[in-house]
């Protein structure tokens, strides 16, 4: 479904996310204050503005208040970042995302009303950390403090084995969510499907139960 979506602050992250949302088909407007910033923009963006996002009468003249949706990627300034939050949620957006620079910004931007903080760094640096723990995973995403889902590869001691004989449901106490093989995605994958090495398997469960699985049964 295509959405409206502001996108405030065009450095690198702003950018990627102007310029994939784009690509999903979304109507964007772009916002910043360095007009170079912008024009780099004018081909992945509905609407492209020089303005200052933390002024409350530009917000407003813009209609930013018709969108559904912002992004809030001006995360090295502090005080810019939650003004700006602030002055959206206020303006009455019903989703405003915000990029932090560390957890004491994090912290006043979910005071100020902020819908979801990011800290790309810190999550990459998160997903960075896993893959060099493990060569076996080929993606890992945070769910909450305790829970995550991971992408393994299915080694020679899985292969050519149904995932009733896998047993990772009952051992390990954790949901294989879908099989990739290939190109191809299994969805919700049968008790009988088979594994083959080198699938990779999506999979869910708390962080300890996972890292048994991962440990044990691979």
């Amino acid at each position: 479904m295509k959405k409206q979506i502001v996108v405030i602050g065009l450095g690198r992250f702003g950018s990627s996310v102007c310029k994939e949302l784009h690509s999903l088909g979304h109507e964007i407007m772009a916002i910043d204050t360095d007009p170079e910033k912008v024009d780099a923009l004018r081909d992945y963006a509905a609407f492209t503005v020089i303005a200052d996002a933390t002024d409350e009468n530009q917000l407003k003249s813009l209609g930013v208040r018709n969108f559904e949706h912002a992004v809030v990627a001006i995360g090295d300034n502090l005080q810019a970042s939650v003004l700006c939050t602030l002055m959206l949620k206020e303006l009455g957006l019903p989703k405003v995302w915000v990029k932090a620079r560390d957890l004491q910004h994090e912290k006043i931007l979910h005071k100020v009303g902020a819908d979801r903080v990011i800290q790309p760094e810190k999550e990459m640096g998160i997903r960075v950390a896993h893959h060099v723990d493990s060569e076996k995973i080929v993606d890992y995403i945070d769910l909450s403090h305790d829970y995550s889902i991971i992408e393994l590869v299915a080694s020679g001691k899985m292969a050519n084995k149904t995932l009733v004989d896998l047993n990772i449901r009952v051992d390990f106490n954790c949901i294989v969510l879908a099989i990739k093989r290939l190109e191809d995605v299994n969805i919700a994958p049968a008790v009988d499907d088979m594994v083959e090495q080198g699938d990779v398997l999506i999979i869910m469960g708390h962080k300890d139960d996972l890292k048994r699985l991962e440990d044990k049964a691979l």
